[in-house]
């Protein structure tokens, strides 16, 4: 053997040697990537459960949302209602009672102003 087949040699050695340390930190990844495989995997088994969970949850809120309009637009009716009457009450009984006040006030002023004798002046 001569000097260039022993360097040889050596020099495949080192390669060897350079492959099985490489070979190493690949295994290695390969394991880590496995154990995100198994992560993603259990999230997501865990995730569909929860989503038909939510989806459940914001129908039935949805339905719920429906009733109370529908109650908002009773009471909204109702409040409507309840002005239209009392503007009702106010036109029809509040006018004649208007003027029922002001023909007591009237009559009261006209009394009164009878009954006060007017100082400073005399009666002919």
């Amino acid at each position: 053997m001569s000097g260039g087949d022993i360097a040889g040699l050596i020099a495949a050695g080192v390669f060897a040697l350079l492959v099985l340390l490489l070979a190493v930190p690949i295994l290695k990844l390969g394991g880590v990537f496995d154990e995100v495989r198994a992560s993603i995997r259990s999230i997501s088994d865990g995730a569909t459960p929860l989503m038909d969970e939510v989806t459940a949850t914001v129908s039935t809120t949805n339905q719920q949302l429906k009733k109370v309009d529908g109650i908002a637009n009773n009471v909204s009716d109702a409040s409507a209602n309840i002005s239209a009457l009392s503007s009702l009450v106010a036109a029809t009984v509040g006018s004649p009672l208007i003027k029922v006040a002001a023909f007591s006030y009237g009559v009261r002023s006209a009394f009164s102003s009878r009954k006060k004798p007017t100082t400073g002046r005399r009666s002919r």
